[in-house]
C-alpha cells in the first residue's frame, strides 16, 4: 500500500477553505429562519442567538482536537486516536449519512428554487445533473472546486447584505408595526421557555457544515483551520438571527409557514420588489449547490482516511492525475442518486437522517475532546477548550437532538428515528463486516466444511482462496517505535494490535541516536516475554541508528515497505520537537 503523503503543491487559503465549508453552513439562512419562527414564534431570533453561543463553544472544541490531531476525518480521527476503530467507525458512519443527506437535500432544494424561476424542467433529473456536475468538479481537483466555492460564497454574502439593507430601508420608511404585532402574540404552548426550546432545537440544524472543515484539514494551509471556524461562526451569528428578526418585522407569524421554503425570496419581494426576489432565488440556487460541493469534498477526505486505515476496501484509494480519489467520489455520487430515486425527490424522509446524524456527530466530537483531555494529556495542541465549554456544547447538542427526536412529523409520517434506522443499519452492518472480516471469513469456511463435506474438491479451491485472502490481510506488518517503554506499556501496545488490527506481525523498533550507545536495560527480556505470551503475533525487535524525525520515518517506511499509517508511537510530550501532521499519518496507540 502506498503511503498517503499530501501534496504541498496546492493548499487551501483562508477564503477558499472557508468557502467550501461556509457554503453549507451559510445556506442554512434560507430555511432556518422559517423553521425557528414556526417553532418559537416571535422568540426565534433569541433561539438563533443561543445557537451562536453554542457554536462559539464548539469553535474551541474543534480547534483543540484538530490542533492536536491535524488529520482528515473529523470526529472519526478524534475517536480513532483516543479509543478504537469500532467507536471511530460509528462516528464515520454518522458523518457519511450526514453528507449524503446534505448533498441530496441541498441539490433538490436548489433545483426547486431554480424551478420557481424556470419551470420547464424535471426537478429530479436536474438534481441528478447537478450532483454529476459537482462529482466531476471534485474529481478535477481541490484547486478548481475551491475556486467555484469561493465565487459562490462571495456572491451569497453580497446577496444577504443587499437583502438586509433593502429590508432595513423599507422598515425605517414604513415602520415596525408588524414586529410589534408579532411580539404582542402569546408565546407558543403558553410558555416563553418552551417556545425558545423548540426554536433552539429547530435552529441547531442551521449549523450543519461546521464539522466539514475538520474533514479536509490536510488540504488547508497551516493556521487556516481555526480561521475557518471563526469565519463560519461570524456568518451564522450575524445573518441567521438578523434574518429571523427582519422576517418578524415584515411578515406576520401566521403567514410564515406558507413561505417555509422561500421566506427570504418573499421578504425580497416585499422590501425591494421582483428584481430582489429573483436575486435571492439565484443566490439560493448557487449557495445550495455549493453545499453539495461541501459534501463531496468532506466525504472524500473522510472515506480516504477510512480506506487508509483498512476499514473500507483498498481499491477505493485509486487516484487520478489531479490527486483525487475518484472512485470514492463516484461511489458517493451513486449513493446520493440512489437515495434520491428511492425517496422520489421528497426531502422529508431524509430530514430524519440529516437531523440525527449531524447532531450525533457534533456530540461525538465533543466526547472525542474529553477523551483527548483524559488520555492524551501530553499531546501538544495550539488551543484548549475549557471543561465548561466542552460540557456545555455536548449538553446543548443532546438537548437539540432530543427536541428533534420527540417531534411528531406532519402528515402521519414515521418518526425521525425510524427513517434514520433505514439508512444507518445497512451502513453500520457493512462497517461491522469490514472490521470483523477475518472472523466472518473463518465462519464461512467452517460452515462450508460442515454443510458441503461431499463437495470438498470443488470447495477446497474456494477455501484456499479465502485462506489466501486471510493471509494477505494478516501479512501486513505493523511497527511500534519504543523509547524503552516498560513491559506494561508494551503489553498495552500488543493488546491494542490484537483487538483493533488484522495482523500476525509487529516490529518493535528502538531508534539509537548519537547520544545513545546501547538499548535500554531489560527491553530485550520484556520483548522475549511478550513474544511467548502472544503466540499468534510474531514480534520482531529491531534497533536502527538515526534521529526520530518525519524524514527518517518516511525513509524507514520506504525501506521496509510498511505504510506510515501502520506505524505507532506513544503520546509525545509537549517537548516533542515535531508536529504530528508532518509524519504523514503516524498514529498514537498509548
Amino acid at each position: 500500500m502506498e503511503n498517503k503523503i499530501k501534496s504541498s503543491e496546492f493548499k487551501l487559503s483562508e477564503i477558499r477553505a472557508t468557502a467550501i465549508c461556509g457554503n453549507d453552513i451559510s445556506s442554512s439562512v434560507l430555511y432556518v429562519s422559517a423553521l425557528a419562527i414556526i417553532a418559537a414564534g416571535q422568540y426565534a431570533w433569541i433561539a438563533l442567538l443561543i445557537v451562536a453561543v453554542v457554536l462559539f463553544a464548539f469553535r474551541k472544541i474543534y480547534a483543540e482536537v484538530v490542533g492536536a490531531l491535524p488529520l482528515n476525518g473529523g470526529a472519526y480521527n478524534a475517536l480513532l486516536n483516543t479509543t478504537g476503530k469500532s467507536t471511530a467507525s460509528l462516528a464515520a458512519t454518522l458523518t457519511l449519512l450526514s453528507y449524503i443527506a446534505t448533498a441530496v437535500i441541498s441539490a433538490t432544494e436548489a433545483m426547486h428554487y431554480l424551478h420557481s424561476i424556470i419551470p420547464e424542467f424535471s426537478v429530479i433529473i436536474a438534481t441528478i445533473i447537478l450532483l454529476a456536475l459537482f462529482m466531476g468538479l471534485t474529481i478535477m481537483g481541490i484547486t478548481e472546486s475551491s475556486f467555484v466555492a469561493m465565487m459562490i460564497f462571495i456572491f451569497h454574502l453580497i446577496s444577504l447584505v443587499l437583502l438586509a439593507t433593502a429590508i432595513l430601508f423599507f422598515l425605517f420608511s414604513n415602520g415596525f408595526d408588524i414586529f410589534h404585532a408579532n411580539n404582542s402574540l402569546p408565546p407558543r404552548e403558553g410558555s416563553i421557555l418552551k417556545a425558545v426550546f423548540w426554536g433552539f432545537a429547530a435552529a441547531m440544524l442551521g449549523i450543519s457544515g461546521f464539522e466539514s472543515s475538520a474533514n479536509f484539514v490536510e488540504e488547508q494551509k497551516p493556521g487556516v483551520f481555526p480561521k475557518t471556524l471563526r469565519n463560519m461562526w461570524i456568518v451564522v451569528s450575524v445573518f441567521n438571527p438578523l434574518m429571523a428578526f427582519l422576517a418578524l418585522s415584515l411578515v406576520p407569524v401566521s403567514e410564515i409557514a406558507a413561505h417555509k421554503t422561500d421566506l427570504l425570496s418573499y421578504m425580497g419581494t416585499i422590501s425591494g420588489g421582483e428584481w430582489l426576489a429573483i436575486i435571492v432565488s439565484i443566490d439560493a440556487v448557487l449557495v445550495l449547490s455549493g453545499a453539495v460541493l461541501t459534501s463531496f469534498v468532506g466525504v472524500s477526505g473522510l472515506l480516504e482516511r477510512m480506506t487508509l486505515d483498512r476499514i473500507l476496501p483498498h481499491f477505493l484509494l485509486k487516484k487520478n492525475r489531479k490527486g483525487s480519489s475518484f472512485r470514492i467520489i463516484i461511489l458517493f455520487f451513486i449513493l446520493s442518486v440512489s437515495i434520491l430515486l428511492m425517496t422520489k425527490g421528497e426531502v422529508e424522509p431524509l430530514a430524519g437522517v440529516y437531523t440525527i446524524s449531524f447532531l450525533s456527530v457534533m456530540a461525538l466530537f465533543g466526547i472525542g475532546n474529553i477523551l483527548l483531555k483524559l488520555r492524551r494529556k501530553k499531546l501538544p495542541r495550539p488551543e484548549k477548550a475549557s471543561w465548561f465549554a466542552v460540557l456545555f456544547g455536548i449538553i446543548a447538542v443532546i438537548i437539540a437532538l432530543a427536541g428533534n427526536l420527540v417531534k411528531t412529523p406532519e402528515d402521519n409520517q414515521p418518526y425521525n428515528i425510524v427513517i434514520f434506522t433505514y439508512y444507518f443499519i445497512p451502513a453500520m452492518l457493512f462497517i461491522i463486516f469490514m472490521l470483523n472480516r477475518i472472523l466472518i471469513l473463518k465462519a464461512i469456511l467452517n460452515f462450508i466444511d460442515y454443510l458441503f463435506v461431499n463437495m470438498l474438491k470443488t470447495l477446497r479451491r474456494f477455501e484456499n482462496n479465502v485462506k489466501h485472502l486471510m493471509n494477505d490481510i494478516n501479512s501486513q506488518e505493523f511497527v511500534f517505535f519504543t523509547k524503552g517503554d516498560n513491559i506494561v506499556s508494551l503489553n498495552k501496545v500488543l493488546l491494542y494490535i490484537q483487538k483493533n488490527e488484522h495482523t500476525r506481525k509487529i516490529k518493535i523498533v528502538h531508534i539509537i541516536d548519537s547520544k545513545e550507545t546501547e538499548i535500554p536495560e531489560n527491553l530485550l527480556k520484556d520483548i522475549d516475554f511478550l513474544d511467548r505470551q502472544y503466540p499468534d503475533i510474531k514480534i520482531e525487535f529491531s534497533e536502527v541508528i538515526g534521529e526520530f524525525s518525519p524524514e527518517f520515518i518516511a525513509q524507514l517506511s520506504k525501506e521496509w515497505q510498511i505504510p506510515i499509517n501502520f506505524m505507532f508511537i506513544g503520546s509525545p510530550s509537549d517537548k516533542f520537537p515535531h508536529k504530528l501532521e508532518d509524519f504523514g499519518g503516524l498514529r498514537l496507540i498509548i
